[in-house]
């Protein structure tokens, strides 16, 4: 159950038919890399360009058919937790202009600050999570691959989503061992087992890792991974980048003037 939850929360999801699906990943990885970048480096009062970069992610996801409760469950983790840092912001930053909120006083450039950090945030994390759903793990080091991006960044970001489930594995049963011994820590002398089960834990993995690693090279694993066939841009692909850059462009380009 628990790997399949797992799978759940990391794996692709809605139709794998679907045409967004289908593209190929470096055109999605630059995609969404593309929608990212202009929605941060956009000004404070941008609005119609954080309005833009969300309208794409929102047609994306409905061509990809992928549901709005799978986006929520992967992206609140991460979202929640940089909204939650973020509210504390209209209560710090200074300002000649302020809005009463019972006994506090919250300037509006804080607001504003806010605003725009919850909207930065939520089209980073929507964008990461819609190519998680649309494009495997091994597809999207094969992106990184072709895009030129130094192969040991490509190695240890494959190791790590390989083997992180694992060791999470390994982490709650050794938790469970503890409980199952009594283990019921109510001061902070208890805490000396949990630092007994780090160092165990690091062995473990470090051990784990020789054994991995001896196998592979057994195996003729040579720093590249065997590939069923070459990534190939389509038209589609060419389309759907000149597509999407030229229209968030063009809308970039408008505020600025406008401004």
């Amino acid at each position: 159950m628990s790997g399949r939850h797992d799978l759940a929360l990391t794996g692709p999801a809605g139709d794998p038919a679907s045409p967004v699906h289908r593209l190929d990943p470096r055109a999605k990885l630059l995609g969404v890399v593309g929608i990212t970048c202009f929605a941060v480096s956009a000004p404070l009062h941008a609005w119609p360009v954080y309005a833009g970069c969300a309208l794409a992610l929102v047609l994306l996801a409905t061509v990809a058919r992928v549901p709005p409760g799978t986006i929520w469950r992967r992206v609140r983790g991460v979202l929640l937790l940089v909204l939650f840092v973020a509210a504390f912001v209209p209560f710090v930053e200074r300002g000649d202009e302020t809005v009463a909120l019972g006994p506090f006083a919250l300037s509006v450039a804080g607001l504003t600050i806010l605003g725009t950090v919850a909207a930065k945030a939520t089209i980073g994390t929507v964008g990461a999570v819609l190519l998680g759903a649309t494009t495997t793990y091994p597809d999207v080091l094969r992106a990184l691959e072709a895009l030129r991006v130094p192969r040991a960044f490509t190695l240890i970001a494959a190791f790590s989503y390989r083997y992180l489930f694992v060791l999470v594995a390994e982490v709650l049963r050794m938790r469970s061992a503890l409980l199952a011994r009594g283990y019921r820590p109510r001061t902070a002398l208890g805490a000396a087992a949990a630092g007994r089960l780090a160092g165990t834990l690091f062995v473990r993995a470090h051990a784990r890792g020789e054994r991995v690693y001896l196998a592979m090279a057994a195996r003729g694993y040579a720093g590249t991974m065997p590939q069923d066939a070459p990534l190939a841009l389509r038209r589609a692909d060419l389309a759907f980048l000149a597509v999407l850059g030229a229209a968030l462009l063009a809308l970039r380009v408008g505020v600025e003037l406008a401004g």
